[in-house]
């Protein structure tokens, strides 16, 4: 089972009632965050989850409303009495960015493993068991999407371990994954193992007009999390302009990609009220839901 927290959905400038855009991932004992705008630490405080098992974070782009809440998070995080180091992803121009926005969090008592991302090519990390992919989209300045991906192996076949007379004391760890050298013959996890089966994915893509590669990369999401700056349709022309995406946009992306559920984000000040445009989504992908703040949801394995 993985958990993601949408930590706020607002766009350009923070709200009193709307944090800004920021995800926070969980399985298997590890966090990942994507995106920090100001103010951060505090719904990741409100989730509960705690700080110190935040390994890593991914930054889209480096527009304000996304990285601007970083000093203080890492004061938060070296507070919460992290040691183990932390990993950041993000396009070019991370480590010049990083390096100016630290100087008010000088001494950290981690390790910043800083990771600069191709804007040119799908890039793919790992943190863990969990796999992060991005790939560069259609924005104004350099950005990225994510998406977080959990592969799940196939059931152990006793009549295959049987068949290849593996011992049984290997059994289990054959089925974690571990490959056995002994007495001069290789044991791997395939020789025990079904087909793969299916795994979890969650994408998260705001900042961009919608493409074919984005649409690519998405592909088969369980929860796809992607940008809705206007609800209205009559601000198309706004969106093209500016590089961001309209309700209907995202919902096309969503169904275009066969994801399963989207979530809306990543909203104009000026977008008061979300819910008052859920059909332009929803007429076009009707699993959508209009993003809130701290909106949480698990998702399991089939």
């Amino acid at each position: 089972m993985i958990e993601v927290c949408l930590l706020g959905c607002g766009g350009m400038m923070p709200l009193p009632d709307r944090r800004l855009t920021a995800l926070l991932y969980r399985y298997n004992g590890k966090m990942i965050l994507i995106d920090c705008g100001e103010g951060t630490q505090l719904p990741i405080k409100m989730t509960g989850w705690g700080f110190k098992s935040i390994d890593a974070i991914c930054f889209t782009h480096y527009h304000a409303d996304h990285i601007a809440g970083l000093p203080g998070f890492l004061l938060t995080l070296g507070n919460s009495g992290k040691e183990e180091p932390l990993k950041i992803y993000g396009p070019p121009g991370l480590i010049e960015v990083v390096k100016a926005l630290t100087i008010i969090a000088p001494e950290l008592p981690f390790e910043i493993i800083l990771i600069e991302l191709s804007d040119g090519n799908l890039s793919t990390n790992y943190v863990g068991d969990i796999i992060i992919k991005s790939v560069p989209v259609d924005h104004t300045i350099a950005c990225l999407s994510y998406s977080l991906e959990i592969r799940r192996a196939g059931k152990f076949d006793v009549q295959r371990a049987k068949k290849g007379n593996i011992p049984i004391r290997f059994w289990n760890r054959l089925q974690k994954g571990e490959i056995i050298e002994h007495e001069g013959k290789r044991y791997e996890p395939g020789m025990v193992l079904g087909r793969e089966r299916k795994g979890l994915k969650v994408t998260y893509s705001t900042d961009t007009r919608p493409t074919e590669e984005l649409a690519d990369f998405c592909r088969g999401s369980d929860l796809l999390i992607g940008e809705g700056m206007y609800g209205e349709n009559d601000q198309l022309d706004k969106a093209i302009k500016n590089k961001h995406m309209i309700f209907s946009e995202a919902a096309a992306l969503a169904a275009k990609s066969h994801s399963k559920e989207l979530w809306l984000t990543h909203y104009s000040p000026s977008l008061q009220n979300p819910d008052l445009y859920i059909d332009n989504a929803q007429n076009i992908f009707g699993n959508t839901i209009t993003g809130k703040d701290l909106m949480i949801k698990r998702i399991n394995f089939d």
